[in-house]
């Protein structure tokens, strides 16, 4: 895989950020070139966020993304935003529990995942977010499931270390 230009979204409070950031540190330890360069409204928790992510072999040109390889969304309104963005032949990953509709494309590979309904049977609600990160990852490959583990391990708070590490792997279980 030469490149993958990903976004992430959602509202703020969602995990939005962390989703790419755990994904970069997964990226450099995998040896690749990343940027991942974060946006959000001033509201904060309950505003809009996003966050780009670009993984490559080759340097990074920019870390502005516009042709998405993939998008995985948290909510409606970043559906409606990001969707037309993604190159055809590109991948969607959406919570299913926060977006009412699937969208009708049909040059886009799209995954709906009851993210909320998951994350809260592993017992916390907030790690839906890692339930979707563990998705996008063993469709793509583009790191390895060992090495995003070693990203929230490493990177990531250690007492959600657990329930982030089964969220990965129940979202992995959605990519199959």
């Amino acid at each position: 895989m030469a490149e993958q230009q990903i976004i992430f979204a959602g509202f703020g409070g969602q995990g939005i950020l962390s989703m790419g950031k755990f994904l970069a540190y997964a990226g450099m330890d995998s040896d690749k070139n990343v940027s991942w360069l974060p946006s959000y409204g001033p509201e904060m928790r309950g505003g809009t966020a996003n966050c780009s992510v670009v993984i490559s072999d080759d340097l990074v040109g920019s870390p502005v993304v516009t042709q998405l390889d993939s998008a995985i969304v948290m909510n409606r309104p970043s559906l409606d935003k990001f969707e037309p963005m993604i190159k055809p032949g590109g991948l969607l990953i959406m919570d299913s529990d926060l977006i009412n509709i699937i969208p009708e494309r049909d040059d886009i590979t799209v995954i709906a995942i009851p993210a909320q309904s998951e994350a809260e049977k592993i017992g916390n609600k907030r790690i839906a977010n890692m339930v979707l990160l563990g998705a996008y990852v063993a469709k793509t490959g583009i790191v390895s499931l060992e090495s995003i583990v070693a990203s929230l391990r490493d990177h990531g708070k250690a007492n959600f270390f657990e329930v982030n590490q089964k969220a990965i792997a129940k979202g992995a279980e959605y990519a199959k």
